[in-house]
This record gives structure tokens, sequence and C-alpha cells, in this order.
């Protein structure tokens, strides 16, 4: 489907014209920089009939409603009663204040309209300020994202691969759940049913899977030929499920299944899948996944999933590690992506790096608190240029805030133990798509 933006601009003709023209105009070509599709009108919407007579010819994913000049509460009460998607609320700085006329009176107009909106009980997002100012830029295009992200989830179908291991059960999703918050399609499969169909591959089968794997992963052949080729086995029964069945997102079960009944893990064929953009967890951590599709979603690169596993409050940074399921992009370049076996178990393949700098990251996690209610993890900060921290892949995260607080502060409020890192600042992004699933944030 395509997504659709529209912008309308609300007023009454009694203000001053030559003001809010300039203001429509600033308006549709900032809004253009970041959906150059938005549905505009050719005026401003005066009136109840203008505007009805634009509504009536867009079908829209969000709107931005803009107050160019004052407008009464029967002027949302149209866009309210006619679509249910997302409601940016825009007022416009008024332009000249010089002890003459008010020019716009938008700011009066915002009030009248977020006094409807709360009535029929819709959140929205507000942003106050001229198109040319640099924070209404980036909220707009924060909302925009966002929206974007939320029709993504919609149409998402999420593979949920075996059960999680015991005591591992917040990140089981349940169907009904999944598609009544986020509209997300669960499917959900046995992991024997991957396993006998890897099973079914010869070795000539899965030589362009394993030819793959190779040009991106360092010292495979240290790893004994078996794993190798079952792995590569793993990995064409994995990425021809995804493709047959329009998988974007996946959480697998590994331990101990892949260990015990197949005699390979499913670690890199997890970091394949996150290379190859399918957003994919371990553990069957399907929240985790989804946490990760997000992510990959806005930042437009994979997303690294693990727990958190040490903290140094004197760098003011926390690690994130997990066995061995990283994209191998985002592999420190002096060492690249490096074969190893599990720290545990001592099977291979797994992945061995730590994770190049980023100047921008975002700790993100769809979770849930006691009562079994949605909640959003985030937190900001960057990723330092660290080598492997432990066996497996790790990545070191420098906070915004107080290291040591975000530890306390989550730990005592119950938060999982899996957390997706996203490669850059989505932070306004994922508290827009927050508020628009009427979903708690928890900033840390």
């Amino acid at each position: 489907m395509k997504f659709e933006t529209a912008y309308i601009p609300i007023g009454a003709p009694t203000f001053h014209l030559e003001s809010a023209q300039k203001e429509f105009e600033s308006s549709i070509e900032v809004l253009r920089k970041f959906d150059r599709d938005i549905k505009v009108p050719e005026e401003m919407l005066l009136t109840i009939d203008r505007l009805n007579a634009f509504l009536d010819g867009i079908n829209p994913d969000l709107v931005i409603v803009q107050n160019i000049t004052f407008a009464n509460g029967a002027y949302i009460m149209e866009v309210l009663r006619k679509f249910s998607c997302p409601v940016v609320l825009w007022t416009l700085r008024e332009p000249v204040i010089d002890g003459g006329r008010l020019r716009l009176n938008s700011l009066t107009g915002a009030y009248s309209a977020a006094n409807m909106l709360k009535s029929f009980g819709r959140p929205f997002t507000y942003v106050f300020g001229a198109p040319g100012e640099e924070k209404v830029q980036k909220t707009l295009e924060a909302a925009i994202s966002a929206s974007r992200l939320r029709i993504a989830m919609r149409e998402l179908n999420l593979l949920q691969v075996g059960h999680t291991p015991q005591g591992f059960g917040f990140g089981r999703g349940l169907d009904a759940e999944m598609v009544a918050t986020f509209g997300t399609n669960l499917i959900s499969i046995e992991a024997r049913e991957l396993i006998d169909k890897a099973k079914t591959f010869t070795d000539e089968d899965v030589a362009d899977y394993l030819a793959d794997a190779r040009g991106k992963i360092r010292a495979l052949d240290s790893i004994r030929e078996k794993n190798v080729l079952d792995f590569a086995r793993l990995y064409r029964a994995y990425a021809e499920y995804v493709k047959e069945n329009n998988i974007g997102a996946l959480s697998s079960r590994c331990w101990p299944d892949f260990f015990t009944a197949f005699g390979t893990p499913v670690c890199v064929v997890l970091a394949m899948l996150n290379d190859l953009g399918v957003a994919s967890s371990c553990e069957a951590d399907t929240y985790g996944a989804l946490s990760m599709f997000a992510c990959q979603y806005l930042t437009g690169k994979p997303a690294f999933f693990g727990d958190p596993v040490s903290m140094d409050e004197g760098e003011n940074t926390i690690t994130f590690w997990h066995c061995g399921t990283a994209a191998c992009s985002l592999a420190r370049e002096d060492t690249g992506a490096e074969a190893g076996v599990h720290c545990n178990r001592k099977i291979g393949p797994t992945l061995e790096f730590g994770c190049k700098a980023e100047p921008k990251v975002t700790v993100f996690r769809i979770g849930k608190n006691a009562n079994g209610e949605f909640r959003f993890f985030i937190a900001g900060g960057e990723a330092l240029d660290k080598p492997k921290q432990f066996l497996g892949t790790s990545i070191v995260i420098r906070t915004k805030n107080d290291a040591a607080k975000i530890v306390n502060d989550s730990v005592c409020a119950g938060w999982e133990p899996h957390f997706a890192v996203a490669m850059g600042d989505i932070e306004a992004e994922l508290e827009i798509l927050a508020n628009t699933l009427g979903i708690k944030v928890e900033k840390f």
C-alpha cells in the first residue's frame, strides 16, 4: 500500500491573508522535503466547504493539521469524523509583534483544535513554530517516519520459530495481542519444521548459501566442516521460508534444540538474515524481534540484539552482548566478522566481533510491565570504538544519561533482559509511535 500524508491548513478569511499565504507556501516546501508525494490543497482551507472538498479527495495515513490562522473546533471535527489516522497539530509562530494587528492567531486555534482532539479521545503530536525552524522540521520528519513505521508494522509478517526456553517467557508473542496492539501478523511454526527441511539439502544444494557466508565471515574454515555445511543447510531453510512467506522479522528458538537435535547452532543464520534486512532475534524473543524491526526500519541499518552484561561507571558505558548473532555489517573494520564456537556449548559456527563505532545510537525495547501492559524503553547514546568484550558479539554504549542510574532504574522497573540497539538517533520517532499506539514511554 502507498503511504499517504495530507497537509490540512485550516483557518478563517478574516485574518491577514498575505501573511498566511507566505506561511502556506513555506509549509508546503518544507513538508515536501520529507514526503514529496504529500497531498496538499491548491489553496488555504478557509471555509468548512473548502475543507470538506479537500478531505473528500484524500485517504491519508497521517494528517498534519495546521492552524494557518485561527479556526474554531468545527474544522478539526470534520477531519476527525472522516479519518482515524494519526494527527500532527501544528501551530504557527505569530510572524510579527509590533503593537498592531494580530496576523494569524494560530495559537488560539491550536487550543480549540486540541480541545476537540481530546474530546474525541485522539492522541496527537504537537509542534509549535515557523516552517523554517529546525525543531519544527525535525518533529515533522519524525512524525512522518513514525507513521510510516506504524503502517509497516501493520503490514508485517513476523515469524516465531519455536517456543521460548524455560524462564524466557517474557519474549513470547501472542497472535491476538500482537495484531490488536501493533497490527502485526504473527506466524508460528516449530523449530523442528526448519530443522527437518534443512536435513533434506545436499552439500550441492547449499553451495551458493555457503559462498555467500564465506564472502562475509572470516575464518569459517576454522570450524568443523560438517558444522559449516549444516549451518548452510539451516541458512537455506530459513531463507526460503522467509521468502516464500513474505517474512519481515523473526524470532527463533536456539538452545538447546539446535545443539541437541541438529548439532549446529542457528546463530550465524540469524546474523545473515539481519544483514538481508530481516530483523532476527534469538531465544525466541518475539517482542525483541519487533523492537529490532522498528530500529531497522527507521535507520535503514541492522539493529544489534543482546543482553546488558557489563557497566562501567567511569566511562559511563553499558555493554550489550550475545552469543554471536549480530549482522556482519556491524563488525569493526579492523577485525570484520569472524567465525567462532559457542561460548558455552563449544560448537560452531557463531560470530565473534566487537561492533564498530556509531556516533548516535538508540537502545530500544518493546516490553511489558507487571500488569501485562505494553511499554517502550528508550535510551540514547553513542557506540564506542571498542574491541570484542567477551566471546560472541558485543557493543559498548556511552549513554547520554547516567549509565549507573539507567541500570539501577531499569532493573528496579523490571525490564526484560533483551534490548535492541538502533544505529541512529530515533528517539523522537519512537516516542511519537508510542503516543499514536497509546503505549507508555519510559526514557532512560
